[in-house]
């Protein structure tokens, strides 16, 4: 048996017996279950050196060699430092074998060559034998039968309820989506019926038609309402982003527009600035000013449609400005 390397002449030491364990553990051993046969050492020295024998020739007709030489470290003591490596190994080596043929088998020794900076020694390990067995066929009873098809196992409710919960699941979301699609139509639906803007903005302005919002801490809501309401019809009505403006960038919007008359212009003006003052500047308006802030919201909205309904063609009117 070839060693793979062979450097100086060697001492031969037995080392006890060599180990053979199942791959797939098993109370005996079959044709074809595979073989793990090697050895173990302990007590190896951090640099030493292990050379494994060449089994190739080990391979025949009965006996197959499945995988080459494999080696583990087990365990590992000490710890390499600066000063040196203080590290003990034990080392697990093996190879995998296969029989495909009964009877009993006498396998090689293990020779496995060590050396270090001390020495060099050949460790050999006696032989192991392996007794391979066949299934055991009653030839008294034997009778050929044909080939069974698979067996189909009942399902049980944990293989089905993966299936019924992702089913409940789709059905809950299907359900969720036509929900969901369906209030987006109503939606649409009530926004195309949406009441017309001048509409919207009286239905706003009347809420505000009570004197008691002409008390001094409630002026700010007062006038903040009003031209809140008026800022988004003119939004609405002239396609004036009015919301975004300040006064004076929405009276110079506003001026180019013909369908205001130029009184009514004017009374705007002066009601959007009162409205200023007494948000801005603490401003308490009289009795007199604040009778006249809403009539003034009003004319506007309901003068700037009835301008808009004169110049539909035919004289035909409308409920809609848009």
């Amino acid at each position: 048996m070839n060693l793979l390397s062979i450097i100086i002449p060697l001492l031969f030491i037995p080392s006890g017996e060599s180990s053979l364990t199942q791959v797939t553990e098993r109370d005996s051993v079959l044709i074809a279950d595979q073989l793990e046969y090697g050895f173990r050492l302990d007590s190896l020295r951090a640099g030493t050196v292990i050379s494994l024998p060449d089994w190739s020739s080990v391979a025949h007709d009965t006996i197959a060699l499945v995988r080459t030489w494999q080696a583990r470290p087990l365990k590992v003591r000490g710890r390499k430092t600066g000063r040196g490596d203080n590290r003990i190994f034990s080392v697990r080596g093996y190879v995998v074998l296969a029989p495909f043929e009964e009877g009993t088998y006498e396998l090689p020794p293990i020779l496995v060559q060590v050396s270090d900076s001390a020495r060099c020694d050949t460790l050999v390990f006696a032989p192991s034998k392996v007794e391979v067995k066949s299934m055991p066929v009653d030839t008294a009873t034997f009778e050929i039968n044909d080939i069974k098809g698979q067996i189909r196992y009942p399902l049980t409710f944990a293989e089905v309820a993966p299936y019924v919960a992702g089913g409940l699941l789709a059905v809950a979301l299907a359900a969720l989506l036509a929900w969901w699609l369906a209030r987006r139509a109503r939606q649409a639906e009530q926004a195309a019926r949406r009441d017309p803007p001048h509409i919207v903005a009286l239905r706003e302005l009347d809420k505000y038609r009570s004197d008691r919002y002409w008390a001094p801490d409630k002026q700010k809501t007062f006038y903040s309402g009003i031209t809140d309401t008026l800022r988004t019809y003119i939004d609405s009505r002239f396609g004036i982003d009015a919301p975004e403006m300040t006064t004076a960038e929405l009276f110079e919007a506003l001026k180019s527009e013909k369908d205001i008359p130029q009184d009514l212009f004017a009374e705007l003006k002066e009601l959007f600035e009162c409205a200023d003052f007494v948000k801005f500047a603490k401003f308490t308006a009289g009795d007199d000013v604040n009778a006249a802030a809403l009539p003034t919201a009003v004319r506007f909205v309901t003068d700037t449609y009835r301008v808009e309904i004169e110049q539909l063609p035919g004289g035909e009117e409308v409920a809609t400005v848009d």
